[in-house]
């Protein structure tokens, strides 16, 4: 019960920060967050030993070209 009440006010704290957002960070938080949950599947998908690799390496360039993209 406590975790998930924990849970629900860490999602409420981190979605109010998002509010005020421009445009160009919504879409580098919006590539950034695609990027990473493809690079996780990419790297569990081929065997790879290092999800977080994969998930910070990918997170970061989906980050940067959604974000210079107009």
């Amino acid at each position: 019960m406590k975790k998930s009440l924990a849970l629900v006010v860490l999602s409420a704290v981190l979605l109010a920060g998002c509010s005020g957002l421009t445009r160009t960070q919504q879409r580098a938080l919006s590539g950034g967050a695609i990027g990473a949950a493809g690079g996780v599947a990419l790297a569990a998908a081929t065997g790879g030993t290092s999800l977080l690799a994969g998930c910070l390496f990918v997170g970061g360039a989906g980050a940067t070209i959604c974000a210079l993209a107009k």
